[in-house]
């Protein structure tokens, strides 16, 4: 941590880069609102540093030369993007209660970022994360790293991911992996990080966002599988073919179409890890059997 004037940094180390969040002083923001990045503190500011974001509820909205790219629905909320002159972003953050939570500011590269926070603790909290997400995702196009919204089980060193649409059964799938399939543990139930490191293999970590699951990992594998869930009355798995394994991973990728390079170098990089890792569906039901066939099949 360092303090300069009424200003309050703190260092992390997340999927092996660097972050750096700053607090104005005030008594409603602190570290109280991110529990969950407790594991990635580090004691001081690492090198080459991945974003930097700064909390300031001072920060005046930008009401001028701004062009409104959408109003989209989040599912628990919605958040309105406004496209700045100078290439960066403004957000606002609402929750499901259609209240304002969080305005946040950012480059072109998203790696100096500020935001306004506003309302009670739970707000702010909810602001704050989502806000962190969104700069997370979009910094880490230009990394060849990808947020996926996924559960993500461990098994003998390999990360094994599960996609789905929400309520489809990621979670009861890696359950039974916890349960039937010796040598698992959690990783991270929600929000994983994928990265595509300097040797050219895709690596998978924990992370401090895990949906409903208070799963806040600072650990890493190599990526040894994503498996897309499909309900059905037996059990088996394909593996897919370049092009519908690419489809099938895309849409859980955060990402703004938007935002041709941004979106370019989330593609880029979903082609890699397709290129080099297994993309398979599970058809399942909800039971231990489906678990034995699935680690049977993807961890060849």
């Amino acid at each position: 941590m360092s303090t300069a004037d009424n200003y309050k940094s703190y260092f992390f180390n997340i999927a092996e880069l660097n972050v750096k969040i700053t607090f104005k002083e005030s008594r409603y923001n602190s570290m109280r609102l991110l529990p969950s990045f407790a594991p990635f503190k580090t004691a001081e500011e690492g090198k080459d540093l991945f974003f930097h974001l700064t909390i300031d509820d001072e920060l005046p909205p930008v009401r001028e030369g701004k062009t409104r790219i959408d109003n989209f629905d989040t599912g628990n909320g919605h958040t309105i993007v406004d496209k700045l002159q100078d290439g960066g972003y403004q957000y606002i953050i609402k929750d499901i209660n259609d209240a304002d939570c969080c305005m946040l500011q950012t480059n072109k590269d998203f790696d100096d970022c500020r935001c306004a926070l506003n309302g009670n603790y739970n707000m702010r909290c909810f602001g704050l994360n989502n806000a962190l997400m969104l700069i997370f995702a979009f910094a880490g196009s230009h990394r060849q790293t990808l947020l996926i919204h996924a559960s993500l089980v461990r098994n003998n060193g390999w990360g094994y991911a599960f996609i789905a649409k929400s309520g489809t059964g990621k979670s009861t799938q890696v359950s039974n992996w916890l349960r039937y399939i010796p040598g698992s543990d959690l990783m991270n139930d929600d929000n994983p990080i994928i990265r595509v490191l300097e040797d050219g293999k895709p690596y998978i970590y924990g992370g401090p966002w895990s949906g409903k699951t208070p799963c806040y990992r600072n650990v890493k594998a190599p990526l040894g599988a994503i498996t897309r869930i499909d309900r059905a009355q037996q059990n088996s798995v394909d593996r897919l073919r370049p092009v519908e394994a690419f489809a099938s991973v895309l849409p859980s990728c955060s990402s703004m179409k938007w935002d041709k390079e941004i979106f370019n170098n989330v593609c880029n990089t979903v082609t890699r890890i397709v290129e080099t890792t297994g993309i398979f569906i599970l058809h399942c039901l909800p039971d231990k059997e489906s678990a034995i066939v699935c680690h049977r099949e993807i961890s060849k």
